[in-house]
């Protein structure tokens, strides 16, 4: 089965050896995402709920690049600094 790269500049730039997904057969692999503002390159300023909305906008936008959308994920891997902070994440969320 072929994988095709998947690339956007919606989302930040990956900054090692890897892609920010791969696309094989209907199935989409997305790797992690940080609040980066793929624009400034920086990581926002701000609290968990602002962090959360640009991870799912950076996720968004990968997921677009390669064809689909939000709608379409089965599964996500969240990680918290701060387990504190799963409520307010989990809002936005």
């Amino acid at each position: 089965m072929a994988r095709q790269v998947v690339d956007t500049d919606s989302a930040p730039k990956t900054i090692g050896p890897y892609s920010q997904a791969i696309k094989v057969g209907n199935l989409i692999f997305t790797s992690g995402q940080i609040a980066i503002d793929p624009e400034k390159n920086e990581l926002i300023s701000g609290g968990i709920k602002e962090q959360t909305r640009r991870v799912l906008q950076n996720l968004k936008a990968v997921l677009e690049a390669a064809g689909s959308s939000l709608a379409n994920v089965v599964k996500t891997t969240v990680y918290l600094s701060d387990m504190n902070e799963f409520s307010a994440m989990n809002e936005v969320y």
